[in-house]
């Protein structure tokens, strides 16, 4: 049994805790011998798990003006042919594709939004608007700056263009009856756009998830009370309230949990009432007064990973209790930070009714050498600028100013030790 910790007197919590805290081989005070999940592996079991354990959330109708970040329930379907015509995609001139290069009569003017019957004969031009039907036996739109128009009602053009050149054909955007939106997909501003155009003005959308934040630490004090020299305020609530809303949740901050069983073990049952999702912040280490998991165990909560190979962030806990799903997040600011974005989201988006749950990391260019221990991945603060990254320097895992002052993160390999500049590194915004 390891020694200076915390552990419930029992059989059945014992078996439920993690390897570090029942192996006689394994102690307490250091995570060198404890099997970690790679931070691929981790995010991979929080996706399985949530998937297969998860049920689908109930649907609500929200306006159109409501719906943005939310995820939709059900198909939307196209009222309509989209376009509804042939649509002219520039300002110009409709043309038989066949009679160019050359020289037509323009035989009238159509502008967006006119109805025209009008029908384009052989050797004919009509001048046409962007957004306007084109006439019928047009084929293409040549565009306004490659013509040249003359005194005499003709226009000319060099212009050689294949059929459908500069025209959107009636329906290649979506059928009437068709989905134009499928069920899953979260609603950005250009999906809210779409369902505009398509008529929609009441959605059917999952019922936002509700996220339990739970802090502990004796350390800790409310934002607004004066700390004590050896007290902090606390910062990961808040910051873990607005990733949760950005994420598409519904934030709820409770008290500070103490550094003992009981006392959290009581506000972990309080969460876990109405909350989706439970995030604990801190106690989560193999300190003396890290007393998390060992409460966590005694409610009979199953663990499927309590270590990452990844900074900042490795002691970060993951299970389910009670039918739902808890996170146990390091107490330093930015691994609260990087850990929620990597695997909570994740979570949370599941949670939330959508498909899938995208990590958006791609690469850029390093501005100048970097070099980290090799072994683990590592989620550090720096900024992104188009296809550069430039590291920020911090002073580590606590310093919230330097996530501060960065756009982003970047992701340096575990099997890559150094970089020198100008090599590609993965980065993630923030």
């Amino acid at each position: 049994m390891p020694q200076g910790r915390d552990i419930p007197e029992y059989p059945g919590a014992l078996a439920r805790l993690p390897r570090r805290y029942t192996d006689p081989g394994v102690h307490a005070a250091t995570l060198d011998n404890v099997p970690a999940l790679s931070f691929l592996d981790a995010r991979s079991t929080v996706l399985r798990q949530v998937r297969q354990f998860a049920q689908a959330p109930q649907p609500e109708y929200v306006s159109l003006m409501e719906a943005a970040g939310r995820v939709l329930t059900s198909d939307v379907l196209a009222d309509r042919d989209y376009p509804p015509f042939n649509r002219a995609m520039r300002d110009g001139f409709a043309v038989r594709s066949a009679d160019i290069p050359g020289r037509l009569r323009v035989a009238g003017e159509i502008r967006a939004g006119q109805h025209s019957n009008a029908v384009l004969q052989p050797g004919e031009a009509i001048e046409i608007m962007t957004g306007a039907s084109a006439p019928e036996g047009s084929d293409a739109v040549v565009m306004i700056e490659h013509t040249m128009r003359r005194d005499d009602g003709t226009v000319s053009t060099e212009e050689s263009l294949a059929p459908g050149a500069n025209i959107a054909a009636h329906g290649s955007e979506a059928r009437a009856a068709s989905p134009v939106l499928r069920a899953g997909m979260r609603l950005g501003f250009a999906e809210i756009g779409w369902l505009a155009a398509t008529g929609h003005t009441q959605l059917a959308v999952a019922r936002r998830p509700v996220v339990a934040i739970l802090p502990t630490g004796d350390e800790i004090v409310d934002v607004g009370d004066m700390p004590e020299p050896h007290q902090i305020r606390n910062s990961n609530s808040w910051s873990l309230a607005a990733q949760v809303a950005r994420a598409g949740g519904i934030p709820r901050r409770m008290p500070i949990a103490p550094d003992n069983l009981d006392g959290t073990r009581a506000l972990i049952q309080t969460a876990l009432r109405d909350a989706d999702l439970v995030l604990l912040s801190g106690g989560v280490s193999a300190g003396k007064y890290d007393v998390v998991e060992p409460a966590l165990a005694e409610l009979g909560a199953e663990f499927y990973f309590d270590r990452v190979l990844l900074q900042p962030g490795a002691p970060c806990v993951f299970g389910r209790i009670a039918g739902k799903f808890f996170f146990g997040l390091p107490g330093n600011p930015a691994s609260t930070m990087v850990t929620f974005e990597i695997f909570a989201r994740a979570a949370l988006d599941l949670l939330s009714g959508a498909a899938d749950a995208p990590l958006d990391i791609t690469l850029a260019r390093l501005t100048e050498p970097f070099s980290h221990k090799a072994g683990f991945t590592r989620f550090l603060p720096a900024i992104i600028r188009c296809s550069e990254v430039t590291p920020v320097s911090w002073t580590g895992s606590g310093d919230i100013p330097a996530i501060c002052r960065a756009n982003g993160f970047l992701v340096a390999d575990p099997a890559t030790p150094s970089y020198a500049e100008g090599d590609l590194i993965s980065v993630l915004m923030k």
